[in-house]
């Protein structure tokens, strides 16, 4: 929670304290009515002087495992700071300024040393109150920012990680490409395919974003490696429009979903094929379904992870733009994601996938 807002609370309480009680003389007190708000006056500017000595100093120095002893001292002197500014107030600024007293000049100190003792505790006690408060909100914002800083260092740990040359990489590839060319031409297609995923998982815009085809073109590689490896035991219905250019998305957004049905669907029911579907509905929106049997082994914890953080990550680069559905009968999964991709760039052709 931030100073002003804090600010701004104690303000508001303040503010309906005093004016709850000046109401209450109002209607309660019909003579001497200018000595009465005089002095309640004062007694509210006693208290809220009280309250931050505690709020402030006391509580925020003292309030802390080893440092008892001087906590109970600073407590021990609110009766002593209290009267000591009543006093002042009531007792001599108010006599010099307005010609009378809060008490009768016959009445003992000892009247109001034990009003002060009296009326302090509560202030004291609201003070403890609110400072747990604001502890518990600044232990949550401090544990809040120690997240992020956990998280972003990982992050620049991870992305330290993947910076092995990718010019190294790339070459590595298309040597095998070459190689493998000579020996099978399927095996030398699943190379090249593999160096475009890679290509396209290294490279993204300045704002994370990409062009929507290149989205498309990373999913088919991908079926397209598992069709490999599953040759005709591998039914999946990958549907798209005749045209997806002058959009862009997130990069790697849509691939968890066909991971997760990759993984956990049923894949060699021709009857029963997974089925992904993109569509552009209307012009900025984009639709992207995913249907599949469900099978018999037992799922792991990443893919409720997996789940979470996509959820996560849709909050942070669609923030109000989208919608997501997922449903789990035990038998078959689904999930739809609608996307408000905002307007179309003018600089991206329209892409059509045959004319790759």
């Amino acid at each position: 929670m931030n100073r002003p807002r804090i600010a701004r609370y104690h303000a508001l309480g303040w503010g309906l304290l005093i004016t709850h009680d000046e109401v209450g003389v109002l209607l309660n007190h019909t003579t001497q009515l200018p000595k009465h708000l005089l002095f309640t006056g004062t007694l509210w500017l006693t208290e809220i002087v009280l309250f931050y000595y505690c709020f402030l100093l006391v509580y925020p120095r003292y309030w802390r495992p080893g440092r008892g002893p001087q906590l109970l001292l600073g407590l021990l002197a609110t009766p002593l700071v209290f009267g000591g500014m009543r006093y002042l107030l009531e007792e001599v600024l108010a006599p010099a300024a307005f010609g009378f007293h809060n008490y009768d000049l016959g009445s003992s100190w000892r009247a109001f040393a034990i009003d002060d003792v009296y009326l302090s505790p509560p202030i004291v006690i609201l003070a403890a109150i609110a400072w747990k408060i604001e502890e518990v909100f600044r232990r949550e914002k401090d544990q809040a920012t120690q997240l992020l800083t956990q998280e972003k260092t990982q992050a620049e740990l991870a992305f330290l990680k993947t910076q092995i040359n990718p010019h190294f990489l790339y070459n590595t590839l298309n040597y095998l490409y070459a190689e493998a060319y000579a020996v099978s031409e399927p095996l030398a297609g699943a190379v090249l395919r593999l160096s475009d995923l890679m290509r396209y998982m290294l490279h993204e815009g300045p704002d994370g974003r990409v062009e929507l085809h290149k989205e498309v073109a990373y999913l088919e590689n991908y079926l397209a490696l598992h069709r490999l490896r599953f040759e005709d035991q591998f039914f999946v219905n990958f549907r798209q429009p005749a045209a997806v250019g002058g959009q862009r998305v997130a990069s790697l957004l849509l691939i968890p979903f066909v991971e997760n049905a990759l993984k956990h669907g049923v894949l060699h029911r021709p009857d029963q094929p997974v089925d992904i579907c993109l569509a552009l509905p209307a012009p900025g929106c984009l639709c992207f379904e995913v249907r599949n049997r469900v099978g018999p082994h037992p799922r792991d914890a990443t893919t409720g992870i997996g789940l979470a953080n996509l959820r996560r990550r849709l909050a942070l680069l669609y923030p109000g733009r989208h919608t997501l559905e997922v449903r789990d009968d035990g038998t078959e999964h689904y999930t739809r994601l609608e996307l408000d991709l905002g307007p179309a760039q003018p600089g991206l052709p329209a892409f059509s996938p045959a004319a790759r």
